[in-house]
């Protein structure tokens, strides 16, 4: 989605543009999320700083983290950094600078959903956050009056028996639900991109299979490429390689601390049917009606480059999945899996690089890729074009690292 995006915005501020990547549009990180475009989420997922949190992550009682000591080393780093910039200050500050580009998702994303005729893959109606005891409903309720004050957004809390009337194939309701407003939901994410990359090559782009490790600097200053159909030079490089960017970069000298959080999905053929996805906080997990089934998405895996054949959270999350709905039988024979690229102070990467002309870069957006995408990829092309950004693009400069 965020280069997918950034060609877009570039193509129609009259850049010859061409998307270089190894696979298809949307076969790899984009294709695999919960398809939720957060317009709710204008504060970025902070690192939980209390003993009780924390301790159930270490013992492996929480589903929302699982880890393996032996992978700990490679990620302890950035790891650090995060719990830093998740302190309460300065999460706020960080928060300030999201709401931002957040605030856009929906509107940027339409323009170009109308014009890729994908109208047919989204949903406007949000999604259902389920809490099972009166508490946790009054706890997260609390938190949704803060987010409406502060930044507009809607919610509305309803009771078990509201949500079983607008969720009848739910077997389970606990004590209710937040029902987020602004979301919109996307039954196919992968589509999603293709559309949109079907949309950049009608309006006269061009996509190459390609290497994009081969990204070299030229004499004449600009940048070249081996692809499939030789080497292609260019006047600048967008770097929007997701979790494999800090890889690229350096080779050019850089460092970019990323936390790596990977995920994993699977879709269910059963009888039970949901309206709307289902968020399901405590047990770490959400499901969301999909083009290939009901998709179960899992929370975070700190492990090493190797992914798991089974995982553990998404083994849980069905386990609990299957209390609230009829999942029936999984539809692949192993599930997917794919990297989140989380920076640790949580605001994606965008802008130019600090030490090379012509080399810009885009990526980091951690569990929001799908939903920032078409904003982030129009800041980046109006810096790129020297137009005024429509928000002051600081506090996303690479340079900060």
């Amino acid at each position: 989605m965020i280069g997918v995006a950034s060609a877009l915005h570039l193509q129609r501020r009259g850049w010859s543009v061409v998307l270089v990547d190894r696979k298809p549009p949307g076969r790899e990180t984009s294709y695999g999320n919960i398809g939720f475009i957060q317009g709710e989420a204008m504060r970025p997922y902070p690192m939980p700083r209390d003993f009780a949190t924390l301790a159930a992550i270490a013992t492996g009682r929480s589903n929302d983290v699982h880890y393996s000591i032996a992978s700990l080393p490679r990620h302890i780093g950035p790891l650090l950094r995060y719990w830093w910039h998740s302190a309460p200050e300065r999460h706020k500050r960080i928060s300030h600078s999201y709401a931002r580009i957040i605030a856009r998702a929906t509107s940027e994303h339409d323009v170009l959903i109308r014009e890729a005729g994908a109208d047919n893959l989204v949903q406007r109606s949000g999604y259902h956050s389920l809490h099972r005891t009166q508490a946790a409903l009054d706890r997260a309720g609390a938190i949704a009056e803060e987010v409406a004050a502060e930044y507009g957004v809607r919610s509305k809390v309803i009771s078990a028996a509201q949500l079983g009337a607008a969720e009848p194939g739910l077997m389970e309701r606990g004590a209710g639900a937040i029902h987020w407003r602004d979301p919109w939901t996307v039954s196919d994410p992968g589509g999603l991109v293709s559309a949109y990359a079907d949309l950049f090559t009608r309006s006269g782009g061009r996509f190459v299979s390609g290497d994009a490790t081969t990204l070299v600097p030229t004499a004449a200053g600009g940048w070249a490429v081996q692809t499939d159909d030789g080497p292609l030079e260019v006047e600048a490089a967008v770097v929007s390689l997701g979790p494999w960017s800090p890889d690229l970069l350096r080779t050019f000298g850089y460092r970019f601390p990323m936390v790596r959080k990977r995920g994993y999905h699977r879709h269910f053929a059963g009888g039970g049917k949901l309206n709307l996805p289902l968020h399901d906080p405590e047990m770490g997990y959400a499901m969301a009606p999909m083009a290939r089934g009901l998709r179960i998405a899992s929370g975070a895996e700190l492990m090493g480059p190797e992914r798991s054949p089974q995982s553990r959270q998404l083994a849980r999350a069905e386990q609990a999945a299957r209390r609230l709905i009829d999942l029936g039988s999984g539809v692949e024979a192993e599930p997917w899996s794919g990297v989140r690229p989380c920076m640790p102070d949580m605001l994606p990467v965008v802008g130019p690089a600090p030490k090379h002309r012509g080399l810009w870069l885009h990526f980091g957006h951690g569990h929001h890729g799908l939903t920032l995408g078409p904003t982030t990829g129009r800041l980046l092309a109006e810096m790129m074009s020297g137009e005024m950004p429509f928000t002051d693009p600081s506090a996303f400069r690479p340079a900060r690292y």
